[in-house]
């Protein structure tokens, strides 16, 4: 992974996904790694953001390096100058950069003209950063990936499509519910799909999210309607009726399932308030895990090897 960009989860080989699992459960547990010393992180956002921005920070620091942040306001990427000079001129100062946009192609153009690595923090198409600290966290809960089934019940957005193509990487049995015109895009799905088969594993699209769910290890929900989409969520609030993960549907999983969300929810929109403070959530570990998953991202990209 070193000196490479992490802009899907498909970059990533399942070996790769392991690789990075393994490499956080290690930091976690206290392993010491000052492996970034002298290195800087340009984080480059054009969306508010409380655990992406916090967790890349602590990360850096906790690796022995450190971070600039960068708000909208200061770049005005693509406005006040286009992507590609932006990603030149960062490249001339800092060893690597998280840009979290609205619009991938945003992040492919950085990445086009960068010298440096860069790692997609969030955009509308994919959430990698997020998919790699949820496998984590399923990983801790259930001892392993391979043979855990998965129900997602919602929008098929970024975290859905990142988390899809990841799951299945592991061998995961991922089924996601959502209303019509709302899942996952068909060529993502055979992509995911495909790469479930190749490990045994099995990817399924559904409307409903009792069939989604029933006997699921693990239930994970998200908002209706995402950063970008919030013109639409009076109409997205009537198309998802019936979609909220509250204390009837999750008695359809198995006993001991967890339930996941990558946050800030909705409370009495797509999760109830028994659900996400319920004994079964873990959604404040999951999102813990973005800080450990990025520091093994953060060290496998820029850092020669572990200490």
């Amino acid at each position: 992974m070193r000196g490479r960009d992490l802009l899907s989860i498909c970059d990533l080989s399942g070996e790769e996904v392991r690789a990075v699992i393994e490499t956080a459960l290690r930091l976690k547990n206290g392993q010491s790694a000052s492996v970034l010393r002298g290195k800087a992180l340009a984080l480059l956002f054009e969306k508010p953001s409380l655990r992406t921005r916090v967790s890349f920070e602590v990360a850096m620091r906790q690796l022995g390096g450190y971070c600039l942040y960068l708000s909208p306001p200061e770049v005005g990427l693509g406005e006040r100058e286009p992507a590609a000079d932006v990603a030149r001129v960062l490249s001339r100062y800092v060893d690597a950069i998280a840009a979290r946009t609205f619009e991938h192609e945003t992040i492919e153009e950085l990445a086009r003209y960068a010298d440096v690595p860069v790692i997609n923090a969030l955009s509308d198409g994919e959430h990698p950063c997020q998919a790699l600290a949820d496998l984590l966290t399923i990983r801790e809960k259930k001892g392993r990936c391979q043979g855990v089934s998965l129900a997602f019940v919602g929008d098929g957005n970024n975290v859905a499509r990142s988390l899809m193509l990841g799951a299945a990487m592991l061998g995961m049995d991922f089924r996601i519910a959502s209303p019509p015109g709302y899942g996952v895009e068909s060529d993502v799905v055979a992509r995911a799909s495909a790469l479930a088969a190749a490990c045994g594993a099995s990817v399924v699209s559904l409307e409903s999210p009792q069939e989604a769910v029933r006997g699921a290890d693990v239930v994970y929900t998200d908002v209706w309607a995402s950063m970008g989409h919030e013109h639409e969520a009076s109409q997205r609030r009537e198309a998802f009726a019936g979609y909220q993960v509250d204390g009837p549907l999750m008695a359809q999983a198995a006993p001991d399932a967890i339930f996941m969300h990558d946050l800030p929810a909705h409370r009495g929109e797509e999760v109830a308030e028994e659900v996400i403070e319920g004994p079964q959530s873990v959604v404040f570990d999951q999102a813990e895990n973005r800080l450990h998953a990025q520091k093994a991202v953060l060290a496998l990209i820029l850092a020669e090897g572990l200490e």
